[in-house]
């Protein structure tokens, strides 16, 4: 049987905000990887409940946060199509998911004019 370890490592402040998060896994590249921020999920089959591990460093830019989002948001429907074939549903994320990123845009081009301003 074949197995595969992912590592992550996160190192935090003296207030607990992580600083940096680097990760690897064992069937990838050897070297440790940078990121800014995770979304880690599992599934609880007993509970039927997902628990969930979010984290970002400092260096994280919330337009960033929203490509991450909307990218997190457009993969979850390509999993769902692989999963369920149920193209509708998967259709919907991916709308929504262009939807926020739009509107996120938008507030983004507001605030910034509005900066302008001051």
């Amino acid at each position: 049987m074949a197995k595969s370890n992912i590592q992550i490592e996160v190192n935090l402040d003296n207030d607990k905000v992580p600083e940096s998060i680097i990760w690897n896994a064992s069937d990838g590249n050897d070297e440790m990887q940078k990121a800014k921020a995770m979304m880690l999920a599992f599934w609880d089959g007993a509970d039927k409940s997902a628990l969930r591990i979010d984290l970002w460093t400092k260096e994280m830019m919330v337009d960033e946060m929203a490509d991450f989002f909307y990218q997190t948001l457009m993969t979850m429907g390509d999993t769902l199509k692989r999963a369920t074939n149920q193209q509708e549903l998967v259709n919907d994320i991916k709308n929504f998911a262009k939807e926020f990123y739009q509107k996120f845009r938008e507030i983004q081009l507001k605030e910034n004019k509005i900066e302008g301003k001051m």
